[in-house]
């Protein structure tokens, strides 16, 4: 999950707010699904309070073709691709729920993690409990509203019905 102001294009969404390049959106992005429905304008597709956000990179096959926002075979998905329903409200503060897929997961995933994300504390816990004790091994340290806890402490902690800001920094080695 991700805290934004809402009620705003996609484009707004994606390239003003969380700072992707207009052209990588253009370019890069090909596939993009709102709220379960494909898009095809993503200046007039509206983000809304509680809207799922579905970035993919060019799909192969003719479902990837005809799932391919501007797409010469669209109109074979007229019945399901996005249309506003409702008149948006003025921009406001919201969460959106945001999937990567594909090569936009490992191009973009990072970025966001290290920019923050919420999770659904449930999934955080159950993401610890299913780690081998080699994931264990290779982190170094935990923070916890900016305090340090003992790794251990992690799978004690009670996550369920709270969401959980997750932000992972990159390790800065230092050669000596």
């Amino acid at each position: 999950m991700v805290k934004a102001q809402v009620d705003c294009n996609i484009k707004t969404l994606l390239c003003e707010q969380l700072g992707l390049d207009p052209e990588y959106l253009e370019t890069r992005i090909q596939t993009i699904f709102l709220d379960g429905r494909p898009v095809d304008d993503v200046n007039s597709a509206i983000v809304m309070d509680g809207s799922t956000l579905a970035l993919s990179a060019a799909m192969p096959g003719l479902v990837g073709a005809t799932l391919r926002k501007g797409s010469y075979y669209a109109s074979m998905r007229s019945q399901i691709s996005y249309r506003e329903m409702a008149l948006p409200k003025p921009p406001h503060k919201g969460i959106i729920f945001l999937k990567l897929f594909n090569l936009i997961l490992k191009e973009l995933g990072p970025i966001f993690l290290q920019k923050g994300v919420w999770i659904n504390g449930k999934d955080i816990s159950d993401f610890f409990i299913r780690q081998p004790d080699d994931f264990w091994k290779g982190c170094e340290e935990a923070r916890i509203d900016g305090k340090k806890i003992d790794l251990d402490k992690l799978l004690d902690i009670t996550w369920v019905n709270k969401h959980v800001f997750l932000q992972l920094m990159p390790l800065i080695t230092r050669r000596q």
